[in-house]
């Protein structure tokens, strides 16, 4: 996937696509969301037209971004692995839409 998204910044967008395809293929067989979000947001920079995961409950309301947040929260990251892994400020990292106060209850909201 990292070679992907470097081709793909490198304004190679069908070898881009060619690798992003297959990342996202492995992620979501091995049930990876995260990462096949990830992969999903970067094929859709490449002008592909990627059919989003569709997401369920509170998670429905969240944007793509913040889903991805949640989920990595939910995997017991902090603010700042986070915000460094999606490249974001730790300040972004936050989840008032899934009602939720603390850390802890992103498990219990789904996340």
């Amino acid at each position: 996937m990292l070679y992907g998204e470097w081709l793909r910044r490198a304004r190679r967008k069908s070898k881009a696509h060619d690798h992003l395809s297959a990342a996202l293929k492995v992620f979501e067989e091995l049930g990876s969301g995260p990462w096949a979000a990830r992969a999903r947001a970067e094929l859709g920079a490449t002008g592909a037209g990627v059919t989003p995961k569709p997401a369920s409950g509170a998670q429905a309301e969240l944007t793509p971004q913040e889903l991805q947040i949640t989920q990595l929260a939910a995997q017991g990251l902090s603010n700042r692995d986070i915000a460094a892994q999606l490249y974001l400020s730790p300040r972004t990292v936050a989840y008032p839409k899934l009602g939720v106060t603390s850390r802890g209850e992103l498990a219990e909201a789904g996340g």
